[in-house]
């Protein structure tokens, strides 16, 4: 017999949520501007320029039957570091905007629903050319990079955050998603959580195929310590928080 949690978790899994919401009544249709489409940032803070695609010229053309054909979890790397054009090239592919619009969205490289993307990238940054170890996060708008912290025993800390995984640890960078909740409560409610859960899926599995094409590779985390990851990331843990990782390095 099924105990009441298990079916509650299951309940979350479907789609019954849908038919308990009043669209009518969510923040958007009641004429509520929408959430920004990146979390802003102190305008002090360093930022980094990324290499944009128009500009690459170390990133080799890999067919997608190869990349879907290879993909596969790395849990040990070469003691290599990225470039900047290859780290550029992996937050272009999970995060970057495609085009954008004036009415609070933009189209990304990835789907999510209503095109609200409640997703922040932050960068476990432990060998990454020109970058000092630490805390980044992605600028979809600007395809930066912003300085958020740097922190003693980073490698360490992401290993205890990661319930020991050793190699988020000993990867050049480890990817953690964080989302904004209210993003997509701002259209769909309650039943915005599910979609968050999806979006981040899609987000990881570009990160794969993305892999392939640099000789990287990556592994996703849905294991995790959630109270000390939100505080490596310094973010807190209800509007904000960690929901998927992955870490990245050469192979």
């Amino acid at each position: 017999m099924l105990t009441s949690k298990i079916q509650a978790y299951r309940d979350f899994l479907k789609d019954n949520v849908r038919q308990q919401v009043d669209f009518s009544q969510t923040d958007q249709s009641l004429g509520v501007p929408p959430p920004p489409l990146e979390k802003p940032y102190d305008p002090e803070a360093t930022r980094f320029e990324l290499v944009a695609p128009e500009n690459w010229t170390t990133i080799p053309a890999v067919d997608l039957f190869s990349a879907i054909q290879r993909r596969k979890s790395h849990r040990r790397f070469r003691h290599a570091s990225l470039t900047l054009e290859e780290l550029s090239f992996l937050l272009w592919t999970t995060q970057g905007i495609r085009a954008s619009r004036n009415r609070g969205f933009a189209f990304r490289t990835v789907p999510s629903a209503g095109c609200r993307h409640a997703l922040e990238t932050y960068l476990c940054v432990l060998n990454v050319e020109e970058l000092e170890q630490g805390i980044y996060r992605y600028l979809p708008v600007e395809h930066r990079l912003v300085l958020e912290f740097q922190e003693e025993q980073l490698a360490e800390k992401i290993t205890a955050a990661t319930l020991g995984q050793r190699f988020t640890g000993e990867a050049a960078a480890t990817f953690v998603w964080t989302t904004i909740p209210y993003r997509m409560e701002w259209r769909y409610d309650i039943a915005a959580h599910k979609v968050i859960a999806l979006d981040a899926g899609h987000v990881c599995q570009n990160l794969y195929l993305a892999c392939e094409a640099i000789g990287a590779g990556t592994c996703a985390i849905a294991a995790y310590d959630q109270q000390k990851i939100d505080q490596l990331l310094r973010v807190d843990g209800e509007d904000e928080f960690a929901i998927y990782l992955a870490a990245v390095g050469k192979v």
